[in-house]
């Protein structure tokens, strides 16, 4: 891991959004992120709700170097030179660092070692996601695969520096990989029935994985809140940190999040509520959420008490604004009260 100053080696053990976010306001949003997280870990917002080049896969075009994507009625194809949405989704993207900029500064934590992650999708979800021009996956042609997680890479990398220089700030990086499982498991569709996609190998998927770590650190962190993530793969792998959604844990995922933290890393556990319940949970109920997971580590709660973030159980675009801002705030008060006295809750 970096050497993070003021607390922050393990920056992931923190509270934080999983990056996306309800309405259209990137300057509205940033300011609610800023205000609620700038003393845990903060994070760039992402905006759906503005339409094509603002999800998840559109966000790439505006990070992708010499590679480009338009739409197609099915989401998102690879083309040869950038056009409109590429354009756009690069637009999207600086007005999203722009309101953090500002949001930052109007904080004073410029200059204050506060550390602010960044979110993509991960090269096997992007793969997995875009259309080649024949229609097909991306994720079927071996080179289309390389040149994406090489070009993301470097797009990625280049973004967390050009952030970096304007927040004066430590960024590490979050990267997406809902995709994951179901491309492990041959269970991505294909064009029709009778062009299915096979299997990744795990053997590919971690070098694509490597090829992300190499250009990025280890200050990288795997996002997924789908069921059955390659735990052995990910503990060979050099991420991080891993961030998953608590409700989707069995036994299995316990036994591979408990060796991959004895190798030294982090987890972040997503135990808010996406959307508002029908009663508001405390902190402290929240807090005996994280710890009715870590408990069953078969560690000492004291012993992962900076090895354990908290998030929301995913990303927060289809909640209120009101409840984004209190699934955070429980986030960021949960962790807290773990990162204090863990023994106590």
């Amino acid at each position: 891991m970096s050497d993070f100053t003021d607390g922050f080696a393990h920056p992931f053990a923190r509270a934080s959004g999983v990056g996306s976010w309800p309405g259209t306001s990137a300057r509205e949003a940033a300011e609610v992120v800023v205000g609620e997280l700038a003393g845990a870990l903060a994070h760039i917002v992402e905006l759906p709700a503005r339409g094509v080049g603002a999800d998840l896969l559109g966000r790439a075009g505006g990070l992708l170097i010499d590679m480009a994507i338009d739409t197609v009625p099915r989401g998102y194809r690879l083309t040869a030179r950038p056009g409109a949405v590429t354009r756009r989704a690069r637009s999207l993207l600086d007005e999203d660092c722009d309101a953090l900029e500002e949001a930052w500064e109007a904080a004073g934590l410029r200059g204050a070692g506060r550390v602010v992650k960044v979110q993509a999708p991960g090269p096997i979800t992007l793969a997995a996601g875009l259309e080649l021009a024949n229609g097909h996956r991306a994720i079927t042609d071996p080179g289309a695969v390389r040149d994406l997680a090489a070009s993301l890479a470097e797009g990625v990398a280049a973004h967390r520096a050009a952030l970096a220089r304007r927040l004066d700030t430590p960024v590490v990086v979050q990267l997406d990989e809902p995709s994951l499982p179901a491309a492990l498991g041959g269970q991505l569709a294909g064009v029709t029935a009778l062009s299915p996609v096979a299997a990744l190998d795990e053997a590919v998927a971690e070098a694509l994985l490597q090829t992300c770590a190499d250009a990025l650190g280890r200050d990288v962190l795997l996002h997924s809140c789908t069921p059955q993530l390659p735990w052995d793969l990910l503990r060979r792998s050099a991420i991080g940190a891993v961030s998953v959604d608590a409700s989707t844990l069995a036994a299995p995922d316990l036994d591979g999040i408990a060796a991959f933290v004895e190798s030294g890393r982090t987890v972040m556990v997503g135990v808010v509520a996406v959307r508002a319940p029908e009663r508001r949970p405390s902190a402290e109920q929240v807090a005996a959420a994280v710890v009715a997971v870590t408990d069953r580590l078969g560690f000492g709660r004291s012993a992962l008490r900076d090895r354990v973030g908290v998030t929301p159980a995913c990303g927060l675009a289809g909640a209120t604004p009101q409840w984004a801002r209190t699934a955070i705030e429980l986030a960021r008060k949960a962790a807290e009260a773990f990162a204090e006295d863990p023994d106590a809750i």
